[in-house]
């Protein structure tokens, strides 16, 4: 089973691209359908991607 998708995998991201393939919802065919496993994978997305948004400002505050 794969794992369950943290914020913190963030810093596996380089390009866009990566995003598909970090993202992982190891509950994906335990799912009542695929519209309840899109929603899941839509918000396993946000985490990731907001909290990839929030490591880049921070980054770039100390920067200056």
């Amino acid at each position: 089973m794969p794992q369950r998708t943290y914020p913190k995998d963030a810093s596996k991201i380089h390009s866009a691209s990566d995003l598909e393939d970090v993202v992982v919802d190891k509950r994906a065919h335990w799912r009542a359908n695929n519209a309840k496993a899109r929603r899941r994978q839509r918000r396993y997305k946000k985490k990731v991607v907001t909290h990839l948004v929030h490591e880049l400002y921070e980054n770039e505050e100390f920067d200056q």
